[in-house]
């Protein structure tokens, strides 16, 4: 500091030395960088700020990335192009949208290295999903060299510079107000979709926040409607979008259908950046897509009538009395996971029934399923064990179809351990290990799966299938992304002659148009409603004469009711 503020350049080495607004910049510099010589009373932080200011206006300009010289692995061209961008044209705020598997946590690290390099941050705070913790930490130490630490008590938010904890840990008293006392120079916020309800406590605690520059990272802006957006860039760069009614008057023509498709491209665009894997020289190993069909056993089939039967009946009920379906919809997903999962809902249906008449319905329904001797999915993922690679991941919707399949595996035999949302930081992270080092199997739930990266493993299994198409594509992304180096198999069991057997077929349909539509307008949002899309499918399995029907019912669901046309027509 004592070197600094005894220098004297020439006038030609002075880069402060210019007038902004009828402010002398280098006259007040130079008044900063002398404040203190000689006196005892000296505000010694205005020096400590002319030291780091002349450091800034010293440094060079945002060219190039100064972070490359700091990071211990090369990372890919549109890795830095997009750090680049961030930091030099949306100046530290931004929405980092790429595809999954593209490496936006590299792009965020970059970021968050360029700054302190520079000296513009001194304390930074990541926001990620519980299960991420530890990854989030570990890649910004090892890659970045960035002293990050996990959250551990209510003294780390004032004692560490670069601090990572999950979401619903720092919203929480007395993290709270820890968190809100405090500048932060840089906010992150991975999986940031979480944000797009104004009326939740993550966005309302994300908006108290004191901040210099932020990034939320996420594959999916937008979910549903057009509001979301207009949310999450406003809590991004307040004013950008104009408040709700003028944004809905410049852009929205109905909830999911822009106005006006291409100003909306062009203002988003300054402040989010989305690359996709068609877009460039990225090249990811192949992936293997393999479709299995599954013959249910005797038992399970007659099950499975009966349950269809069952769902027919209280569909036409709950149409009666104007009752949700969501229950029956669960059910109908999970009788094609497995029985053992259907099992347990009718368990929860019978407990909560009123109705002698469905109670006995409810109770032989129950006696059929437990009488099941054999599983056809779970002995056919015990013959591809056989045959499959040392490390193998195995995806499921249900948690009861976890443990059936963990306690399956586990009297055959063979090493698994579950993960799923419901665990604590520290026991993901010690599954994640054990499945890295010593354990053949992980078998995930959907909400376990999200975020975390398992590319030393490349034979996936789909136990069940999501009727959200992205969300496949999410369970697929865990393995096929950067840092893979093996061709990754991917198999899907579809149980033949099932609900399940047909989505599948159409789905592949369904699949190229929304991709022939995203992928016109991937730079603004992935808006396809497949929450009424999953309604959709439902009704029609319920108010189908039969499997011929149903299928003409899938084929006929227009794209324009699941995708809000963002792009315009072609």
């Amino acid at each position: 500091m004592r070197e600094v503020a005894n220098v004297t350049l020439s006038a030609q080495h002075r880069p402060w030395s210019f007038s902004f607004g009828g402010l002398d910049v280098e006259t007040e510099f130079e008044a900063l960088l002398h404040t203190g010589r000689g006196s005892r009373d000296a505000d010694w932080e205005l020096f400590r700020l002319a030291a780091i200011a002349r450091q800034a206006w010293m440094a060079p300009a945002f060219d190039q990335l100064l972070a490359l010289e700091h990071v211990q692995f090369t990372p890919l061209p549109h890795q830095v192009e997009t750090a680049l961008r961030v930091v030099r044209d949306l100046r530290g705020r931004a929405i980092l949208a790429d595809e999954v598997g593209l490496g936006k946590t590299i792009e965020a690290g970059l970021v968050l290295k360029e700054y302190l390099v520079r000296g513009l941050v001194q304390k930074a705070l990541v926001l990620v999903p519980a299960s991420l913790v530890s990854q989030w930490t570990r890649e910004l130490t090892q890659k970045f060299r960035i002293s990050a630490t996990p959250q551990r008590d209510e003294w780390t938010w004032t004692t560490e510079g670069v601090i990572v904890s999950s979401l619903d840990t720092a919203k929480r008293p007395p993290h709270a107000d820890r968190i809100r006392e405090q500048w932060w120079d840089l906010i992150i916020v991975d999986e940031a979709h979480k944000l797009k309800n104004p009326n939740t406590k993550n966005f309302q605690f994300l908006n108290q926040l004191q901040h210099k520059y932020m990034l939320f990272l996420t594959a999916t802006p937008i979910q549903n409607q057009l509001k979301e957006l207009h949310t999450l860039v406003t809590l991004l760069k307040p004013g950008e979008l104009g408040n709700s009614a003028e944004f809905s008057e410049r852009f929205v023509a109905s909830p999911r259908k822009p106005k006006d498709p291409a100003g909306l491209r062009q203002t988003v665009s300054r402040v989010m950046i989305r690359n996709r894997r068609e877009d460039g020289a990225l090249e990811l190993p192949k992936r293997h897509v393999q479709t299995l069909p599954v013959e249910l056993t005797p038992d399970e089939r007659a099950f499975y009538e009966a349950v269809q039967a069952f769902l027919r009946s209280e569909f036409e009920r709950s149409r009666l009395a104007h009752t949700s379906i969501l229950p029956l919809i669960t059910l109908q997903r999970e009788i094609c996971s497995s029985a053992y999962a259907a099992l347990l809902s009718l368990e929860k249906m019978m407990k909560k029934t009123r109705d002698p008449d469905r109670a006995r319905r409810l109770s032989a329904l129950i006696d059929q399923g437990a009488a099941i001797g054999r599983y056809a999915k779970v002995e056919t993922v015990l013959r591809m064990l056989e045959n499959a690679p040392d490390k193998v991941i195995i995806f499921t919707e249900y948690r009861a179809s976890q443990d059936f399949l963990m306690y399956t595996l586990k009297k055959h035999g063979i090493s698994a351990v579950p993960f799923r949302g419901g665990f604590r930081r520290g026991k993901k992270d010690w599954m994640r290990e054990l499945f890295s080092k010593k354990i053949r199997v992980l078998v995930a739930t959907e909400s376990g799966g999200e975020g975390i990266n398992l590319q030393f493993c490349n034979y996936m299994i789909n136990y069940d299938l999501p009727w959200n198409p992205m969300r496949l594509e999410q369970r697929i992304g865990r393995i096929h992304r950067l840092g893979q180096t093996q061709p990754c198999h991917i198999v899907h069991l579809v149980t033949q002659n099932t609900i399940e057997e047909h989505i599948m077929r159409v789905l592949q349909d369904k699949i190229r148009m929304f991709e022939a539509v995203i992928g016109r307008v991937d730079e603004i949002v992935a808006d396809v409603r497949f929450d009424r899309w999953e309604k959709l499918i439902f009704e029609a399995a319920m108010t189908s004469r039969d499997d011929e029907e149903f299928v003409n019912h899938l084929r006929s669901i227009q794209l324009d009711d699941l995708v809000a046309r963002k792009g315009g027509t072609r």
